[in-house]
């Protein structure tokens, strides 16, 4: 038996999970996801906990069944209380603002880079930091991981976007031997 898939999901208060054939739908008071269950689990709501176990012992079924778990987990933890990721951007002239649904960001290239916003995802920057919320915890990654690819940190100064607790491994730049035949 999976350890993560036999814990059963505790609903907070303000939060409803409604279950129909195989879709599954949280209602919270940030939003509301659903999901389609996969066919090897079923899911039972009572009195407040949510329940996910196994239709079969087949190897996919095994595999799979905390993953379900994780899932709906997530989407519990999402209408109630939002995912968030912040980024920093560092860097000499590195700057980022939001327009509307559009993310500026000035990034050292000859041109400015825009990147558009998608649904369900709100951007905050305050000074050199990019605030990435949402209730959906997939999208929420995502956004952040594009807006991270825009411009990774490299490994001499440290410029660019990276993860508020990711740690850049520096390298030693360039040395004077005074060999040169």
């Amino acid at each position: 038996m999976s350890r993560v898939g036999k814990q059963p999901i505790t609903i907070p208060a303000g939060v409803t999970v409604s279950v129909s054939g195989k879709n599954i739908s949280v209602e919270g008071p940030k939003g509301t996801l659903s999901s389609q269950m996969q066919s090897y689990t079923k899911v039972a709501v009572n009195e407040g906990v949510v329940q996910v176990d196994r239709t079969d012992d087949s190897k996919l079924a095994r595999a799979r069944h905390g993953l379900q778990r994780a899932l709906i987990q997530n989407m519990v933890t999402g209408v109630h209380e939002g995912f968030k990721k912040q980024l920093e951007v560092n860097g000499v002239g590195y700057k980022a603002d939001v327009s509307g649904k559009t993310l500026k960001l000035a990034l050292g290239f000859s041109h400015p880079v825009n990147y558009q916003i998608p649904e369900a995802i709100e951007i905050a920057v305050d000074g050199n930091l990019i605030n990435v919320s949402g209730i959906d915890r997939q999208k929420v990654g995502q956004v952040a991981a594009e807006i991270r690819s825009l411009r990774k940190p490299e490994p001499y100064k440290g410029k660019g976007i990276k993860y508020i607790d990711e740690q850049i491994v520096r390298k030693a730049g360039k040395t004077a031997t005074g060999g040169g035949d």
